[in-house]
């Protein structure tokens, strides 16, 4: 897929078979139920976005929403409803099939989560960084905090956050 074949849009519900397809096989450690993206995409629908290419066909997610500051909800786990006095903003997946990455579209949708974020009025972002994904978070400027990424995201996993300009 060409560069300029990719783009972002918001995610459909008719998109949620094809996300999880792409879920299972770009973060096999990291499974969750199907009803957690729905849920989200539910909730926040401005915060699903799907990578598509010629002829629509997903390459690619991303799923984010308004949380508290310094932390992430745990994987696999369904919220109910977003918090009332949210204070930041939560990146809770970005997934690229291979094919798709290398093309800016995984830079391009975290100008689209940080647009969202202060569309919402929210001074932060935060999010956990899995397998070798810190040093392309921090590229983006997040940082690291000191509290520890839930247990459900294993070993090596780092809870970063990255303050908006004012």
């Amino acid at each position: 897929m060409s560069a300029g074949a990719l783009r972002w849009r918001p995610m459909r519900p008719a998109d949620l078979p094809a996300a999880s397809t792409i879920a299972v096989h770009v973060h096999p450690g990291y499974p969750e139920d199907d009803a957690v993206m729905a849920e989200r995409l539910r909730l926040c629908p401005g915060g699903c976005l799907a990578l598509v290419g010629p002829g629509e066909a997903l390459a690619g997610y991303a799923v984010g929403h308004p949380w508290r500051s310094g932390s992430v909800p745990d994987l696999d786990t369904l919220l109910g409803a977003l918090p009332e006095r949210a204070d930041a903003w939560c990146i809770h997946d970005v997934a690229l099939l291979p094919e798709a990455r290398g093309q800016g579209a995984a830079a391009a949708v975290v100008g689209l989560m940080l647009a969202q974020a202060a569309r919402h009025g929210l001074p932060e972002v935060v999010l956990v960084a899995v397998g070798d994904a810190a040093g392309f978070w921090r590229r983006h400027g997040f940082r690291p905090l000191a509290a520890p990424a839930p247990a459900g995201y294993g070993a090596g996993a780092a809870l970063m956050a990255r303050a908006l300009a004012a």
